[in-house]
């Protein structure tokens, strides 16, 4: 008896349909991401292990160029900008600097102060985006302990944090000269700060241990920290 033949069915999938959500899904991905924006202050800081991450409010940070120039910047958001304006008011006031309200504000607004206290009424007429190292090349003075500003501003920094919690963050260039460091540190001791936190790299982690999987899931999640 003959076997009875199965009729042949086509196992052509028509992909079209697919491929044009893929390429919505995509077109979407791109217009949507945000580029991560060039640093102001360009610093290549030293590789660890370590597993914490730069707190996102009530923090003070410190950073060192590898040319020694020095910046200072609070944490962006409303509680720490208010703490930030009690900053640049206690060292206007306590050096007869002659900062109206008006530029207190727009200093208050920029990402970070960088220059000498006789250039701040200069640096609050520039806009955000000039707001750079470039245009900001002196930095604060702590060049030297005669003229180290840095024991200034973290006096004013301990001021406008009385009563709340307050994170000292340095994060330095790897190829920072020594004795710049060493001024901020005395500004620290200065102002009876003993305790901060150093930014680095945290890719000296060795690929799929426990931290770097720590590290890569904060990354992933968000985490804005080093």
């Amino acid at each position: 008896m003959a076997r009875p033949k199965i009729a042949r069915k086509s196992t052509i999938v028509d992909m079209t349909a697919m491929c044009d959500v893929a390429f919505l899904l995509l077109s979407f991905f791109i217009l949507t991401t945000k580029p991560k924006p060039s640093e102001a202050v360009p610093i290549s800081t030293p590789t660890s292990v370590a597993n914490k991450f730069v707190p996102d409010k009530n923090a003070v940070m410190i950073s060192l160029d590898k040319d020694g120039k020095v910046y200072l910047s609070v944490s962006d958001n409303a509680e720490d900008r208010t703490k930030k304006q009690t900053m640049i008011q206690e060292v206007n006031q306590r050096n007869n600097l002659g900062l109206t309200n008006e530029e207190v504000d727009r200093l208050v607004r920029q990402p970070f102060i960088g220059v000498p206290f006789s250039q701040l009424k200069a640096q609050a007429k520039l806009s955000n985006e000039q707001i750079t190292a470039k245009n900001l090349p002196s930095g604060i003075p702590a060049q030297d302990t005669t003229n180290n500003q840095m024991i200034e501003w973290i006096r004013a920094a301990k001021t406008a944090y009385q009563g709340s919690k307050m994170d000292l963050i340095l994060k330095g260039d790897n190829v920072a000269k020594y004795p710049v460091f060493k001024n901020i540190l005395t500004a620290f001791k200065k102002n009876d700060e003993f305790k901060f936190q150093m930014v680095t790299n945290p890719s000296g982690v060795p690929e799929g241990t426990d931290l770097y999987k720590l590290n890569m899931s904060r990354k992933d999640g968000g985490g804005g920290g080093e």
